[in-house]
């Protein structure tokens, strides 16, 4: 798995910015196969971009589901990767997890 530029929850599970959890990508996904998906990721992103650019709301909608999906398959999505009945705090505020105490002791050049 890539390394981030953010803060990383002790499982590994999370990065966090600006204070809110981020699912990681799934770490049992092969190389070849992550950056194959990344790469679809960033062509749907790409197409967001040119949709809203040119108007075309249904090219746009069209873009954003090609968008959800690389990130379902990627495991930042829908179903959990990890298997221990964990519940998932994606896109919770950190503080308001069982990471907040983790969180709150990291300083505030860790934090970025």
């Amino acid at each position: 798995m890539a390394d981030t530029q953010y803060p990383v929850t002790p499982d590994q599970r999370y990065f966090v910015v600006r204070g809110r959890l981020w699912r990681r990508s799934n770490p049992a996904l092969n190389e070849g196969e992550r950056e194959r998906l990344v790469r679809e990721l960033m062509r749907h992103r790409s197409a967001v971009g040119r949709a809203k650019r040119s108007g075309d709301v249904e090219a746009e909608k069209a873009a954003h589901r090609g968008v959800h999906a690389a990130k379902v398959a990627l495991g930042e999505r829908g179903p959990v990767w990890w298997d221990d009945g964990a519940p998932d705090y994606n896109r919770h505020l950190v503080m308001n997890t069982p990471y907040g105490d983790w969180y709150a002791e990291l300083s505030a050049r860790e934090r970025r």
